[in-house]
């Protein structure tokens, strides 16, 4: 009957989200437990230091966003204002005690902090970068081939970069250098695949169409753009290297914020990003007070004592 073929549509639909919203793997975020193991490799801890590389004209909405995020990490505002970022990266902090020979009671602190910034509004390397040629050439650039720093390469509205829109928006690499170093990208949804990488701030392209948020910034492109580095930071601090903490799905490393995409708060569901707060004077939506009175929309990471994903 029509109203049959109907529900098999809507529900064929509704698992292709699902599929998709986890990077092409089988794990439901939304209703299983993952199973995160440490494979044995390092992790990121102390301080990290970050390199920022903005290519092409970034403006300051998403410089200052991008960055009031990294300082929220750690530096946390005022006390009644809750939940924190600081909260949400306490659980980041707490992956170390999943190291072998890891030392019992409180995990150290990880802090994240930007000691270098470097611009290219010239777009030296056109606007469409690849991943084995123009991306080493901006961390060399960048870092001045200083390899205690993490690379992070952030695109202008009207810059493609090679691997964005293919089921991330932001990603944690490797370079293919003889010594291999880790590195970060990150997209600007503004025009580059919004209905993927602007959700939950602009119409979904897929799947189920569910309630759309407001930016708490204001500016859609740098508070998406902050949902995703938020996600490839936590992927890059536990597993660097790609052989230390991700999921046990053999086909693809799955990391603590990758596992969970799509979750921002309770109740969340494949086109719905759950329960999160609103702010009564702009109408954002949010789920994290940072530094300053600023207000962020972080996405959900793996929890190691529920072992289910889990937000602030």
């Amino acid at each position: 009957s029509l109203s049959i073929r109907l529900l098999a549509l809507a529900l064929s639909v509704t698992a292709l989200f699902t599929y998709s919203s986890g990077h092409g793997h089988t794990y439901d975020p939304y209703n299983d437990k993952a199973r995160m193991i440490h494979h044995g490799g390092p992790m990121l801890n102390g301080t990290v230091k970050l390199a920022i590389m903005w290519y092409g004209n970034c403006g300051k909405e998403i410089k200052n966003t991008m960055r009031n995020f990294i300082k929220s990490l750690t530096v946390p505002g005022k006390a009644k204002l809750q939940p924190q970022v600081t909260c949400w990266w306490k659980v980041v902090e707490s992956y170390q005690s999943m190291i072998p020979d890891a030392k019992p009671g409180k995990s150290p602190k990880i802090k994240v902090k930007v000691v270098k910034q470097s611009g290219e509004k010239t777009y030296k390397h056109g606007k469409v970068l690849t991943l084995q040629g123009h991306i080493p050439e901006l961390i060399e650039h960048v870092t001045k081939g200083d390899t205690e720093l993490l690379p992070v390469i952030v695109a202008a509205r009207d810059v493609t970069i090679q691997g964005i829109c293919n089921g991330k928006c932001a990603d944690h690499l490797l370079t293919e250098d003889p010594h291999p170093r880790p590195y970060i990208i990150v997209g600007n949804p503004e025009t580059e695949c919004p209905g993927e990488c602007g959700w939950p701030f602009f119409p979904a392209d897929m799947g189920p169409k569910g309630p759309v948020l407001k930016p708490p910034s204001g500016n859609m492109a740098a508070d998406a753009m902050v949902v995703a580095f938020a996600g490839a930071l936590v992927d890059a601090i536990t597993n660097p290297m790609n052989d230390a903490l991700y999921h046990s799905n053999k086909a693809k490393k799955l990391g603590p914020a990758t596992v969970c995409k799509g979750i921002f708060g309770r109740g969340a569901a494949p086109g719905n990003p759950g329960e999160v707060l609103t702010d009564p004077k702009t109408g954002g939506n949010f789920n994290a007070y940072g530094n300053n009175n600023k207000k962020f929309l972080l996405p959900a990471i793996w929890n190691p004592k529920t072992k289910s994903c889990w937000t602030v």
